[in-house]
């Protein structure tokens, strides 16, 4: 099918009755209607206003002396780890070679700011304590990614992250979390995102990323790290007139999306584990360590695509979408998103839809 493009299957996604993985696209209306504060003056360059609102809830939640807005999460990574490199003298850092930095962020830490990456392990998890004593360079950064999405949304557990910062600072590095995804980490490390986040010495949010912010991020840690950061995100040109939008959108999605995270969570190992009782199906983690995770199903990627948009068009439901072809011959991969339009799935209803989904796709293999 040519014509299955990304405009038709957000059309499609938008009409269902029923959302399996991921959510409701939105208008930019509907984005903006149920936001608070609109009747009052916008702040200009980050002043008192939404803004300054949102960098304190951040450091409120996360138990930090401050956080600073960024327009996007590569510009606060880059503003992290040039401090480290900056306050420790070493242009090395630790990070994985499937974190977003090496795989999303066109090598930025690197072109940017003149770092150069060290990988203490290349298996598909985050380093541990073991492995970062066995650096074989000074580093002035380890970075650590909560969860590593493109491991499929993996977490250590709680010992496991503890050791892994000691071991950090034992050979004398910062530790930074990259935690755009650190609001989901929660259930699984069994600790609140203060705790977490004191094992840090700096952590990254991303605000559009799980509580739906139409774009942002925050940088937080001491109010040296703030102070610095504030003067390298003008220097980046992230100083941008008016944010208020994406404050108030932030704002909100915290307040709506962090007391259902739990849920997510929970409900996403149901999820998983009837979708891994389809025919040739694999999922992973499993269970699950968040409210995402890996499927695999023995099938073109094409026609799992073509046959999502056809059950969304013609039956108004919206199983999974974004399949790719995995490294495994005939087997396909996609990310699964278990979100508010999922809590009334049960283990019955997943298996229906996907025999549905699966029987559309037999026509197209």
């Amino acid at each position: 099918m040519h014509d299955n493009t990304r405009q038709r299957r957000v059309a499609a996604m938008r009409a269902c009755d029923r959302i399996l993985s991921g959510e409701r696209p939105l208008t930019m209306r509907e984005r903006l209607a149920d936001l608070d504060g609109l009747d009052e003056l916008p702040d200009f360059y980050g002043g008192d206003g939404p803004v300054t609102a949102l960098e304190e809830r951040v450091a409120g939640l996360l138990g930090t002396e401050a956080a600073v807005f960024f327009p996007t999460g590569t510009m606060a990574q880059q503003v992290a780890l040039r401090y480290g490199a900056d306050r420790g003298g070493s242009r090395a850092v630790a990070l994985h070679p499937l974190s977003h930095l090496e795989l999303h962020e066109r090598h930025a830490y690197a072109r940017l700011s003149g770092l150069h990456a060290v990988w203490p392990t290349t298996a598909p998890r985050n380093a541990t304590a073991a492995e970062i004593t066995a650096i074989a360079e000074p580093v002035s950064t380890v970075l650590l990614e909560l969860p590593l999405r493109d491991a499929g949304f993996v977490l250590p557990t709680w010992d496991e992250l503890t050791e892994a910062a000691a071991a950090a600072r034992a050979v004398g590095a910062r530790v930074h979390f990259d935690g755009a995804r650190v609001w989901e980490s929660v259930p699984h490390l069994g600790h609140g995102l203060a705790e977490i986040a004191g094992l840090a010495d700096s952590v990254y949010v991303s605000f559009y990323k799980t509580v739906g912010g139409i774009s942002g991020a925050a940088l937080a840690g001491t109010a040296e790290l703030a102070a610095y950061a504030r003067v390298w995100r003008h220097r980046f040109g992230g100083q941008a007139f008016q944010q208020w939008p994406a404050a108030l959108t932030a704002l909100a999605g915290l307040d709506r999306e962090l007391p259902r995270i739990p849920d997510y969570v929970a409900h996403a190992r149901t999820v998983a584990a009837a979708l891994a009782t389809l025919p040739g199906a694999r999922v992973f983690p499993e269970p699950p360590h968040t409210h995402r995770f890996r499927l695999w199903l023995p099938h073109p990627a094409d026609a799992l695509n073509d046959a999502a948009v056809a059950l969304a068009e013609e039956e108004k439901v919206w199983f999974a979408a974004g399949w790719q072809d995995a490294e495994v011959p005939g087997m396909a991969l996609a990310e699964i998103t278990v979100a508010a339009p999922a809590l009334d799935w049960t283990a019955a209803d997943v298996l229906e839809a996907g025999a549905r989904f699966l029987r559309r796709v037999a026509t197209r293999d």
